[in-house]
């Protein structure tokens, strides 16, 4: 270390709770700031990983309150613990499919994203931290619980007593022994993207007059569609909305549903609608379609993506297969099976997904909770199934409504929703799951009105790659018509608890493809409200948001 800039071992002592989910640690803002916090999570992480020194790091997130804060934090707790060098996304932004894709491409250690997805921003907001590793995707179970079994021992943590980092000019600095190499937060990934897609396919597609606007959500990847969309494709100016990253989403909930992006839905309604519109979430990663006063869901998309996915030059040579999270729709199985590709069904969680990636057994996968991706990098990718997307709408010249009705008489409709019970004390959610668990013996074969129990279970997966166990992964309710409830926790919160309801029914009958999905779902609805005594456990007479 350098004389300017000496490192310091500071006592410290474990502070509860700080065991990282899928997506990290997610905390609010306030917690984050707790002295020693972040510094105990983050020695945390360098002491799990003792192969960190000399090595790179990527360091980036998706500017939410206490982004640039925590940046300098770590960086002079990196160099302090060895790191050879730094790739920073210029003024802290990397959106979480872009660090994966620079972590893949300059052969990193690993990568640390700072970032709550699609949680609410801002000083009364959330804020996280997640480890990726070397192939670019989130840390699997064995590195998440090796941070924190360090996080109940640790002692003491490194850091420079003092220096910052310019994190707007671009190229190399140094501090203490390390390197920062500040760089341009979109380049690789457009380039990436450039070599995926068609762009003057839908360059062309743009100049025939056909119009899109995309919802940045004033969230990060306001500044990759402006360069992609606006900047290389050719897109008229003003086609991305909320362009600019806000430390608060500019007081918005950077979740791309229905609710929170009702911006977007009301431009894309009436006679004068854009012909396309898309929007994503707060850290980049995950993505909403709609057309013309037409919504698609996640699992739509997800199944329409693999059946149209040659038609891109990236996907062109075809699949090596499909994968989806069990509460997913079974939409993409039967493109799947109409194409002779194996369709994967596991928990939720991406890192599952890049098992299965990187042994080559997938190459697009998706989840309902509006996340897609594929093989280019080992996240989902909101801003790349926008592209997608418009390179099937580019070759096909067809409405999004229109493409999706010859879906649906292709491979028939699967009718689905989620009902989510938002902020809920964790011992009702926690109640209404080991209710259902104590009645799934009794329940093969129960008849409740037109619908007879086939199987239920709680779902539990074998990994095919490394032969892992995942149990205690939701509860499927599976009816002989092969209509689907599943109950799930979700673990993506900092307030309570989460209970999703999903709800599924196939209607092969092209005549039937225009009905209300709530009124189709009905029935089913109100049995599984019934069967998991979701109003007495919880006191909620309806549901936060459905989707």
């Amino acid at each position: 270390m350098t004389a300017h800039h000496p490192a310091l071992q500071i006592e410290t002592r474990p502070i509860d709770g700080q065991r990282p989910g899928t997506s990290g640690l997610r905390k609010t803002v306030t917690q984050f700031r707790q002295p020693g916090y972040l510094e105990n999570f983050i020695q945390s992480i360098f002491d799990a990983m003792p192969g960190i020194t000399g090595q790179t790091l990527v360091l980036g997130g998706d500017g939410r309150t206490f982004n640039r804060e925590a940046i300098q934090v770590i960086l002079r707790m990196a160099a302090a613990n060895g790191v050879g060098r730094v790739l920073l996304g210029q003024h802290g932004i990397l959106s979480t499919p872009a660090a994966s894709a620079v972590i893949r491409k300059h052969q990193a250690f690993g990568g640390i994203i700072l970032s709550a997805s699609h949680n609410p921003g801002g000083e009364d907001g959330d804020f996280g931290v997640k480890f990726n590793i070397a192939n670019g995707g989130p840390a699997p179970e064995k590195v998440t619980e090796a941070i924190f079994s360090k996080t109940r021992q640790i002692t003491r943590y490194n850091i420079l007593a003092e220096g910052g980092v310019d994190l707007h000019r671009l190229g190399a600095q140094a501090l203490g022994d390390m390197t920062i190499d500040v760089i341009d937060s979109v380049d690789d990934y457009a380039q990436l993207m450039r070599r995926l897609f068609d762009f003057p396919a839908i360059r062309n597609l743009f100049s025939s007059g056909f119009r899109m606007r995309f919802d940045a959500m004033h969230a990060v990847t306001g500044p990759y569609a402006k360069a992609i969309l606006e900047g290389m494709l050719g897109a008229a100016e003003g086609t991305v909305m909320n362009a600019i990253p806000l430390p608060d989403f500019g007081g918005g909930h950077p979740d791309p549903n229905l609710v929170h992006a009702h911006e977007l839905v009301a431009a894309l309604s009436g006679a004068d609608a854009p012909d396309f519109g898309a929007a994503s979430d707060g850290d980049g990663d995950r993505n909403m379609i709609i057309g013309q006063n037409f919504y698609v869901t996640p699992s739509d998309s997800l199944a329409v993506l693999v059946a149209n996915a040659r038609l891109a030059p990236g996907y062109a040579h075809g699949l090596a297969g499909v994968a989806r999270s069990m509460p997913t729709s079974q939409a993409a199985d039967r493109v799947a099976l109409a194409l002779g590709l194996t369709c994967y069904e596991t928990p939720t969680g991406w890192k599952f997904f890049g098992n299965l990636m990187d042994a080559g057994l997938v190459s697009l996968c998706g989840e309902e909770s509006f996340g897609t991706g594929s093989d280019h990098v080992r996240e989902k990718d909101g801003l790349w199934a926008v592209l997608l997307w418009l390179n099937i709408l580019a070759e096909r010249r067809q409405s999004v409504e229109q493409i999706l009705r010859e879906h649906w008489r292709t491979y028939g409709r699967n009718y689905y929703s989620r009902h989510d019970y938002e902020g809920l004390p964790s011992e009702a959610a926690d109640g209404v799951m080991e209710h259902l668990r104590a009645r799934l013996p009794d329940l093969t074969g129960c008849h409740f009105g037109r619908f007879t129990v086939e199987r239920a279970d709680d779902f539990a997966y074998v990994d095919p790659v490394d032969d892992s166990v995942s149990s205690g992964q939701g509860i499927r309710i599976i009816f002989t018509d092969g209509s689907r409830i599943v109950f799930r926790l979700s673990g993506t919160g900092t307030v309570g608890a989460t209970l999703r309801l999903y709800i599924e029914q196939f209607e092969p009958d092209p005549t039937r493809h225009d009905l209300d999905t709530q009124i189709v779902l009905a029935d089913l609805i109100g049995l599984a409200e019934q069967l998991g005594e979701v109003k007495q456990r919880t006191g909620r007479a309806a549901p936060t948001v459905i989707t």
